[in-house]
C-alpha cells in the first residue's frame, strides 16, 4: 500500500493530504498551491485571532459602532468575513455539484458580542481550512448564486474562491483597523493590508515577502 503523502500546515505538523474528489491525490504542482492557499488563509484568519486575543480587552469592544461606517462593528466584521470561509468549505464539504452563495449567512452570532465565542469560530474556521482543502481539486467546478442586487449566477472554481475569501477577509480587516482606531485601539502594522501591498513595500510580516 503505497504510504500517504503528507503536507506541512503553516502552524502545525504535517498531515496527510487526503484523496482528491475522484479518489486519487492531487498532482504535485496542485498540491503546492493548495499548501499556498491554506497558508494565505490560516495566515489571515489567525490575524483575526491575534485581535481578539491580544489587541481586544473587552466584549464590549466588539459591538461599539463606527462614526465613520455607520451600523459596522469589529464583531460584524470578523463575523462577515469568517462566514465566506465556512460557506465555502461547507459546500465543498457535501457532494458535487457545489452549488454556493455567500448570500446565505447568519447574523446577529454570539462571535459578535463575544471575545470567547468569535475565538472559538475563527480556531473552529482554521482547522475546517486545514481539513478540507487538501481533499479538493482547485479547479473544481463551482456554480456561484449571488444578489449584486440583481439575482446572478456564475461559474466558478474552488481555488477562485478559496483566494477571493482570504482576500476578501483582508477587506474587512481594513475596515475593523478604522473602527479600532476610534476606539484607540492598537493592531500590528500589517493588519488590513493587502499582501499585494505588503509586497510592494518590502513589509517584514507574514505575508508581505513575495514567494516565487
Amino acid at each position: 500500500m503505497e504510504p500517504a503523502t503528507t503536507q506541512r500546515s503553516p502552524s502545525g505538523p504535517s498531515s496527510p493530504v487526503q484523496p482528491a474528489q475522484n479518489g486519487s491525490h492531487p498532482p504535485e504542482d496542485e498540491m503546492k498551491d493548495l499548501e499556498q492557499l491554506i497558508d494565505v488563509g490560516t495566515t489571515i484568519l489567525n490575524q483575526a485571532l491575534d485581535l481578539v486575543n491580544d489587541s481586544l480587552t473587552s466584549d464590549q469592544q466588539l459591538t461599539v459602532h463606527s462614526q465613520y461606517m455607520p451600523g459596522s462593528t469589529i464583531g460584524k466584521h470578523l463575523r462577515h468575513a469568517r462566514d465566506h470561509f465556512t460557506l465555502l468549505l461547507d459546500c465543498v464539504a457535501r457532494p458535487q455539484p457545489y452549488v454556493l452563495s455567500y448570500d446565505v449567512r447568519s447574523r446577529n452570532t454570539p462571535m459578535e458580542t463575544s471575545r470567547e465565542a468569535a475565538r472559538i469560530a475563527i480556531e473552529s474556521a482554521i482547522a475546517q481550512l486545514k481539513e478540507v482543502v487538501p481533499g479538493i481539486a482547485l479547479d473544481a467546478p463551482m456554480t456561484l448564486h449571488a444578489i449584486t442586487p440583481y439575482s446572478q449566477t456564475m461559474q466558478t472554481t474552488f481555488g477562485r474562491e478559496l483566494w477571493f475569501a482570504g482576500l476578501h477577509a483582508v477587506h474587512h480587516w481594513s475596515m475593523i483597523r478604522v473602527i479600532a482606531g476610534e476606539q484607540g485601539i492598537q493592531l500590528d502594522k500589517s493588519f488590513g493590508f493587502a499582501p499585494s501591498t505588503l509586497v510592494h513595500q518590502g513589509k517584514e510580516a507574514s505575508l508581505g515577502k513575495a514567494k516565487i
